[in-house]
């Protein structure tokens, strides 16, 4: 489902107009970026836990040539499923 179609099933589950519906998806998306972009983690019971990770820098290898390479350490964003979520993906219909 992309978002368009994400847009018209909210719309549709909540019988708001779509418009309304991609204004809160972006503002759901934008504020979860930017709280983690300034390093907070956000706990959405049921839904799932996002967080970040730091991820040392190490040497690594190209593919294409075999020249070794240094990968530069970055901060990795994480999201851990919640149960409620987990249980609604593997019902049994």
């Amino acid at each position: 489902m992309n978002k368009q179609e994400f847009v018209t099933y909210i719309a549709e589950q909540n019988k708001c107009t779509k418009a309304e519906a991609e204004k809160n998806i972006d503002m759901f998306t934008s504020s979860v970026i930017d709280a983690m972009g300034q390093g907070n983690e956000i706990s959405l019971v049921g839904f799932g836990h996002f967080s970040a990770t730091k991820i040392a820098a190490r040497a690594g290898r190209n593919p294409r040539n075999g020249e070794s390479i240094q990968i530069k350490a970055y901060t990795q964003p994480k999201f851990k499923v919640g149960q409620k979520l987990k249980d609604a993906c593997n019902r049994q219909d």
